[in-house]
């Protein structure tokens, strides 16, 4: 999920992007806002004002999201957890964790944080419109002030449901692991309970679109849809990290990679290696043997196809850096996480300037196969 994330700013140390999806939400949002809810609660305004009302809700909409996530993120840091950013979609937002919790105490804390900054910002802006009503606000500044205030409130009663992986499904899932000491027993539960809600929510939906509320009835069934999809993913990249946290990189590497000469025609790395050996990537290795960087199908692609005779490999090339180059005693767990961020299934092994292997998705992929069919109870 993710991997085409929009990377909008930085706020205290957190990068905040959004997926392409959140744009389908917006433009709901506003659409509904602007033709809908505030037509019907404030009559006789014209309609670029019911736009605008309509973008500003949906801006503190955004604002709203994204606090609620800095607040996990933020209690994360403080007890450890990694945070890769947040992201905004069409079910919400996500600080997308790198490390489970240590402890059910952190989970706990990082959980209600979210629901309290909710309900927090809807107290907020109660308070402030209700002050601003007695000295006169005007009433479209109201409207939005009071939508807000009920739009988070909203957010944190749904997310505090106990379905995994909502924030109310991680207070279950800190309270089981606090009682039997066993992290993936409390996920598994917690996880089954999500994908149940998930399942409710779809026959909500389904029981909304044949009453006439097809909108209605849609949102439902996708947010069941989703709900129910997350809660098994969450269980599914549990059993992953356990099973690969760890074990170091250099026992799923290739230690005889395919490499290729800095010099080399972009014409021939397509015709002698990329056709032959079927790989997305190649490492560049220099006549001395120091590693230079690597070159990618990706690259190939933005070279016109009359050049490729005349460009060399070393033209087009990637440097070496912590995006595509890692050591032998990296943990398996933190590669898998590169592979995620950078969206590459190969990185370079490297001891100093030395090429040592190739790391690649599909060899972790089959250990941790075996692994679990030997393991797994």
């Amino acid at each position: 999920m993710f991997e085409k994330r929009i990377r909008l700013f930085k706020v205290f140390g957190f990068e905040v992007g959004i997926d392409p999806s959140w744009a389908v939400l917006a433009i709901l949002i506003a659409w509904s806002l602007s033709m809908g809810l505030f037509p019907a609660q404030y009559r006789g305004l014209s309609t670029k004002t019911y736009w605008i009302m309509g973008a500003v809700g949906t801006l503190g909409l955004f604002f709203s999201i994204v606090f609620h996530e800095m607040s996990h993120s933020l209690v994360a840091r403080r007890y450890g957890i990694g945070i890769g950013g947040i992201t905004l979609f069409i079910f919400g937002g996500m600080a997308q964790m790198v490390d489970e919790p240590p402890r059910p105490i952190a989970e706990f804390v990082m959980a209600i944080a979210g629901p309290i900054s909710s309900i927090l910002l809807s107290l907020i802006f109660y308070v402030t419109v209700s002050v601003g009503l007695v000295s006169g606000v005007p009433g479209p500044v109201a409207g939005v002030l009071l939508y807000l205030a009920m739009i988070n409130g909203l957010l944190a009663a749904f997310n505090l449901l106990p379905a995994f992986p909502l924030d109310g499904g991680r207070i279950l899932r800190s309270a089981l692991w606090a009682w039997r000491k066993d992290l993936k027993w409390a996920t598994r539960v917690s996880s089954r309970i999500g994908s149940a809600f998930g399942v409710l929510l779809i026959l909500l939906g389904i029981f909304e679109f044949f009453r006439g509320n097809f909108i209605g009835g849609l949102w439902w069934f996708l947010i069941g849809m989703f709900l129910r999809g997350s809660a098994r993913s969450s269980y599914e990249q549990l059993l992953l990290r356990k099973a690969l946290e760890g074990e170091p990189v250099e026992r799923f590497m290739n230690t005889e990679p395919v490499t290729v000469n800095p010099s080399l025609p972009v014409a021939d790395l397509v015709h002698d290696y990329v056709y032959r050996y079927h790989y997305k990537m190649f490492p560049i290795v220099e006549d001395s043997g120091r590693l230079v960087g690597c070159v990618t199908t990706r690259q190939v692609k933005h070279v016109p196809r009359e050049d490729w005779s005349r460009r060399k490999v070393e033209e087009i090339s990637s440097a070496c850096s912590e995006e595509n180059v890692i050591a032998p005693e990296t943990d398996a767990m933190k590669a898998l996480s590169l592979m995620t961020r950078t969206g590459s299934s190969r990185l370079l092994v490297a001891t100093g300037n030395r090429l040592v292997g190739i790391l690649a998705l599909k060899d972790m992929l089959k250990f941790l196969s075996l692994k679990v069919e030997l393991e797994e109870t």
